[in-house]
């Protein structure tokens, strides 16, 4: 084959394969502009979200919404509905019209709650209890839980003496620092003894007139939580003394 011949052989090639690579470039590209017109629906934050924040509390604040973004842009971990970050907090800063990613959200201990900003519920306000373990069931009571809040009200008190659902449902914003005070047993043997009881704080999402109510029956009786979910049924029964204690 002469020298003129392989350079023909040689021109059929190359020009194959630039035709090649601009079918390859082309398809690619067509590619690249239907995925821009693919969409998919994630979960979008409509205003910042601070580190600690729970997410129970943020979508109770509206700052979540539903949006279709193109498909090549959702981020691993795009959250496509409201549950699947119930009972967590926000890790870091969520950003408005940032999309709701798993990675940066966690449990209750992974993050100092108290020491960040929280968000409160439109038209609630916060208020804080201070509770012994028990009262706040054992530390169970964590932020996003539903609580219901319960009133005992001592003789040396009030003349009138009872217990009674003071709230059927609240919201838990946040638990905070734990403190320890000290209480005083007197036996029959007139001798005293003091024993130590850790107290927490508890802050609570409630309206104007629930922590009116909280007000009251921190001043008079003890307050104490009791953990409910949808299931649970609330009703207004009246309260309980000790004439109507075992009936």
């Amino acid at each position: 084959m002469d020298r003129r011949k392989i350079l023909l052989v040689l021109a059929a090639v190359i020009a194959a394969l630039g035709t090649m690579l601009v079918w390859l470039y082309v398809r690619g590209a067509d590619s690249r502009a239907q995925a821009q017109f693919d969409t998919v629906n994630v979960i979008v934050a409509t205003q910042d979200i601070a580190p600690g924040e729970t997410f129970a509390a943020a979508s109770q604040a509206g700052k979540f919404e539903k949006k279709a973004v193109p498909a090549n842009t959702v981020l691993d971990g795009a959250q496509d509905d409201l549950q699947g970050l119930t009972g967590e907090v926000a890790l870091t800063s969520v950003y408005a019209g940032e999309q709701v990613i798993a990675a940066k959200w966690g449990g209750s201990t992974d993050v100092d709650v108290t020491s960040k900003v929280i968000a409160i519920p439109k038209g609630k306000m916060a208020v804080t209890v201070n509770l012994t373990d028990p009262q706040r069931v054992a530390g169970f009571a964590k932020p996003g839980s539903e609580v219901a809040v319960f009133v005992a009200v001592a003789p040396d008190k009030t003349e009138t003496y009872y217990a009674r659902t003071l709230l059927q449902k609240v919201t838990v914003l946040g638990v905070g620092d734990t403190s320890t005070i000290t209480t005083t047993k007197t036996t029959k043997e007139g001798e005293s003894t003091t024993e130590p009881i850790p107290q927490t704080l508890v802050t609570l999402a409630v309206t104007q007139k629930e922590a009116e109510r909280l007000a009251w029956g921190t001043t008079f009786g003890t307050l104490s939580l009791g953990l409910v979910n949808d299931a649970t049924k609330l009703d207004g029964t009246p309260r309980v003394t000790d004439k109507n204690l075992v009936e």
